[in-house]
């Protein structure tokens, strides 16, 4: 199975016209994504909360929660996203994919848009 990689931009939503571009590993299987804490400070976005994960091989660890603007090409939406401390994967979940309207086509591995219905 091979991975994809894309480069979007993240924001704090009270100021989104200051972003810093940040290249992603999409992971649908995530749910949150995963920005480097010093991104986030300088970006003036702050942790609201933290959660506690569970690794792939069955270890937990803590991190902090806050909110974030995402931006890739012309759709922008938030979602949570997690601080990610050294030795951390930057990850695109599953919210942010739904908050820009995409999906992840498992065998492409390319991004299409989520047909958006209201009901």
């Amino acid at each position: 199975m091979g991975l994809t990689f894309l480069e979007i931009e993240v924001g704090n939503p009270s100021k989104p016209d200051k972003t810093e571009k940040v290249e992603f590993l999409i992971d649908s299987g995530a749910i949150y994504s995963v920005v480097p804490t010093p991104i986030l400070k300088k970006l003036g976005i702050k942790p609201l909360a933290e959660e506690e994960f569970r690794l792939a091989d069955g270890s937990k660890i803590t991190r902090k929660k806050g909110i974030a603007l995402f931006r890739y090409n012309k759709s922008v939406g938030g979602a949570d996203v997690v601080f990610g401390e050294e030795g951390d994967s930057n990850l695109l979940g599953a919210l942010t994919l739904e908050a820009l309207g995409l999906a992840l086509d498992p065998l492409r591995r390319e991004l299409k848009p989520l047909p958006m219905i209201l009901a």
